[in-house]
């Protein structure tokens, strides 16, 4: 691809660095700001940049935060005998769209996989423990994981580490298909498979 301006390829080049943005979808963005008024693309960079140096991981669930602790968890109304744990922000994202669950998250920050070299000690598996070793109020803990063999891998290896605690163990319904993620699925699949969940019965040899 030619460019009739440097800056312009410097600009498309960046933005086509961004996930799911290739260098045509990349130009049509630029082209678009060029075309605004500067201050369009100044509040965008500015709010860009104001999320990049404030945005902060939360100090109980390891969502993103813009205080020490989110949103979710220091809002009295949420279910606090409810904890469900997901991979990312993004799920949470995705599951607080269904408007059908009410309770509390914990965020792992991944899955368990051994081709890319992530064991549990990468996660935020041990800090998922001692909260429900100090908060007895835990009656319920959800592992809302993508049906995968690393989300799969995963949920069954807490559910070993909790079997210690009396806590109800149980996943998302599978009505999002083996190998889909949470964030791509529609929100009435996704709230349908949170509010028909089932309790976690991994088989062991």
């Amino acid at each position: 691809m030619n460019f009739p301006s440097r800056l312009v390829e410097e600009a498309v080049a960046e933005v086509s660095k961004l996930p799911g943005i290739g260098k045509k979808t990349a130009l049509r963005l630029v082209l678009h700001l060029l075309k605004q008024e500067s201050y369009v693309t100044e509040l965008l960079s500015g709010a860009l940049l104001k999320a990049r140096l404030n945005v902060r991981s939360c100090a109980d669930c390891h969502c993103l935060s813009d205080e020490e602790k989110c949103t979710i968890c220091i809002n009295p109304r949420r279910d606090s005998q409810t904890l469900c744990v997901v991979e990312d922000t993004r799920d949470i994202l995705a599951i607080e769209n269904t408007g059908q669950y009410f309770g509390k998250y914990h965020v792992l920050g991944g899955v368990i996989s051994p081709m890319e070299r992530i064991g549990p000690d990468k996660l935020k598996i041990d800090s998922l423990l001692e909260k429900i070793e100090k908060n007895k109020d835990i009656r319920e803990v959800i592992l809302a994981l993508s049906p995968t063999l690393e989300g799969d891998t995963t949920a069954f290896y807490i559910t070993k580490k909790l079997r210690a605690y009396p806590l109800k163990i149980s996943t998302i319904a599978r009505g999002i298909p083996f190998g889909g993620e949470l964030e791509y699925m529609d929100e009435i699949t996704l709230g349908r498979s949170i509010t028909t969940r089932t309790l976690f019965d991994p088989k062991e040899d």
